[in-house]
């Protein structure tokens, strides 16, 4: 005798929970993970760099909280800003990539 597993992938969940790619609500989630996770990199590469806010923030010319509500997904950034936390408070380099839809003709 075997259980029915109700464990569902997060793919699944999402898509159930969100609806299928292309509709808005689940536009809306992604475009928030798409913040969120910008956050979470920045967070992780100060980290990597031993950086604290504050050190951050000294260093490309903002202050600490405005450093922590981007990290928190608070506050969305301006790329003129997220360019110079990169380059000039992480001594990186930021990188953008853009992947276009297939499209059914």
């Amino acid at each position: 005798m075997s259980k029915k597993s109700n464990l569902k992938s997060i793919d699944q969940f999402v898509e159930e929970r969100y609806g299928k790619k292309g509709t808005p609500k689940r536009d809306k989630l992604d475009k928030g993970y798409e913040l969120f996770k910008i956050g979470v990199l920045l967070q992780q590469a100060s980290l990597k760099k031993g950086l604290t806010q504050e050190e951050l923030a000294d260093r490309c010319g903002t202050n600490k909280g405005n450093i922590s509500k981007i990290e928190n997904d608070i506050r969305e950034v301006r790329i003129s800003t997220l360019q110079k936390i990169v380059e000039d408070g992480l001594d990186g380099e930021l990188q953008f990539k853009i992947k276009l839809r297939q499209t059914s003709k």
